[in-house]
């Protein structure tokens, strides 16, 4: 552990889904900065489509502290299961890793996510008698949240309509984010 008296921001382990509890829990420390980006997504269940809010690292978020001073307390805190590092010693984020992640996350700790396909995008269905298949996005449609896809399927291409919150698209999340 570094004497340096300059706080410096860390990886903290959290128990699973607790992430905002323990940033919640050390920041009422005072001498303890904590970021913990969320994302807020919608997701088709057997109720119907769900609002869901996660961790945007699921088990972690980070802390400015001085680890001179408040290693023990950040260690032991509720929720947590430690801070991350190398044998022992605590592993310090680069500054600019948290000025670029707040950035990405236009300076909200909650964002909200789409998850939405555009023509051209190759999809997977994941519910129904579908489900497994791929294809590729062929239109949109007038109802809402609908689209054409391209599967091919016995043999022959078909052009078929489905909900896109039953699709899967191959998108990466860093590529889904909506501008809210």
């Amino acid at each position: 552990m570094s004497d340096s008296p300059n706080p410096q921001w860390y990886c903290v382990h959290t128990k699973p889904k607790t992430e905002h509890l323990a940033a919640a829990g050390l920041a009422a420390f005072g001498e303890v900065e904590t970021f913990c980006p969320r994302i807020r997504f919608q997701r088709s269940t057997a109720r119907g489509k769900v609002w869901f809010l996660e961790a945007l690292f699921p088990s972690y978020f980070f802390a400015k502290f001085d680890v001179s001073s408040r290693y023990r307390a950040v260690k032991h805190a509720n929720h947590v299961i430690g801070v991350v590092g190398f044998g022992g010693t605590p592993v310090a984020v680069p500054e600019q890793t948290l000025v670029d992640l707040r950035a990405e996350m236009q300076g909200v700790e909650v964002r909200d996510v789409s998850h939405g396909v555009n023509v051209g995008d190759t999809v997977e269905v994941t519910e129904g008698p579908m489900r497994g298949l791929q294809g590729i996005v062929e239109s949109m449609t007038s109802g809402e949240n609908r689209v054409k896809i391209l599967l091919e399927f016995l043999g022959r291409q078909s052009l078929v309509e489905v909900p896109s919150s039953k699709l899967l698209s191959g998108k990466s999340p860093r590529d889904s984010f909506t501008e809210k």
